[in-house]
């Protein structure tokens, strides 16, 4: 493959850049291609042949796009890392939200810490039993970018069952009165010194979310790359600070073909919550409106089976 140039603006967001060498292109007949250009590492680099630039802007917090790629369809970036994909995005988004509410007795009120594209919400509302959700995310111009470009959201966006709360999410939980039945973390990775590190630390789940839980409520966080090579950047720290605030805590992973790599989630509660198979079908077939393209109680099993490698870290 030729060599990508990757070309940065002065905040350090990537530009999409074209390479007209013939070995880069999609196709034989094609005789120049547009990519984007992700830096996984320092060695790593991951590229996306593109159709067009959807749309590019800046927030008061982050740099905003959305991309027509070939491969994964529209790609949502921010901060030159990409978010989500339209053609595999129902994994993160099914492995997130999926198995706690399944998990929960009877689950009917929501907190979902980020999540501002929308996906969360939508997944959460196809549970019969939901009657409130609370999406609080920082950013109003990734909320409203988000509600005008991902259409596929636009049924979430507009039911009533869902609150939008333009907000630090540690300071919205901490104010608020009432508990929840599950919290979600939809956040970035809690790179030190980010804006979400502090909502990854062990005081912050034993002294403000913890509280907020109802009986038998559950959290769930998504826990960055969890591969091989990757799950010591987060996903291991990230469990093992929830092991020392929750009794019980279970850790569980899944392949998401955009993002390059195996990603990871972690739930916990002090109540015990492990469901038996044909109980978790079950309860999917009687409490899930539409059908899951990803998951099965057979298929988390088998994401929560964690390899030697991961497991002894």
């Amino acid at each position: 493959m030729g060599e990508a140039v990757e070309i940065m603006f002065g905040n350090g967001f990537p530009e999409i850049h074209k390479d007209t060498s013939p070995i880069q292109t999609l196709h034989s007949n094609q005789q120049d291609c547009h990519w984007y250009e992700e830096t996984i590492d320092d060695d790593l680099k991951w590229s996306f042949a593109l159709n067009s630039v959807l749309h590019q802007g800046t927030s008061e917090y982050q740099d905003i796009a959305l991309l027509d790629t070939k491969r994964f369809g529209k790609v949502l970036v921010i901060d030159g890392k990409m978010q989500s994909a339209e053609r595999d995005e129902f994994i993160y988004h099914e492995c997130l939200i999926h198995p706690a509410l399944l998990f929960h007795p009877n689950p009917k009120t929501v907190f979902i810490m980020g999540g501002g594209e929308g996906s969360a919400a939508r997944e959460i509302l196809k549970h019969t039993t939901i009657e409130k959700v609370v999406m609080c995310d920082i950013d109003q111009e990734v909320v409203d970018f988000c509600r005008r470009f991902l259409t596929v959201n636009s049924d979430a966006f507009c039911n009533k069952k869902l609150e939008l709360v333009i907000k630090d999410a540690k300071a919205e939980l901490e104010k608020r009165e009432e508990k929840f039945d599950i919290i979600v973390g939809d956040l970035a990775d809690p790179v030190e010194g980010g804006p979400c590190y502090q909502l990854y630390t062990k005081s912050f789940y034993q002294n403000i979310l913890k509280p907020k839980l109802s009986p038998n409520g559950i959290f769930v966080t998504q826990a960055g790359p969890a591969g091989i090579f990757t799950h010591k950047e987060v996903f291991t720290s990230i469990y093992n600070t929830m092991k020392q605030v929750f009794k019980y805590v279970k850790a569980y992973t899944a392949h998401v073909p955009s993002f390059a790599d195996t990603w990871g989630w972690v739930m916990a509660s002090d109540h015990e919550f492990d469901v038996e198979v044909d109980e978790m079908d079950r309860r999917i077939e009687e409490r899930v409106n539409g059908e899951l393209m990803y998951l099965n109680a057979p298929s988390f099993v088998s994401a929560a089976t964690l390899n030697k490698t991961i497991s002894l870290a």
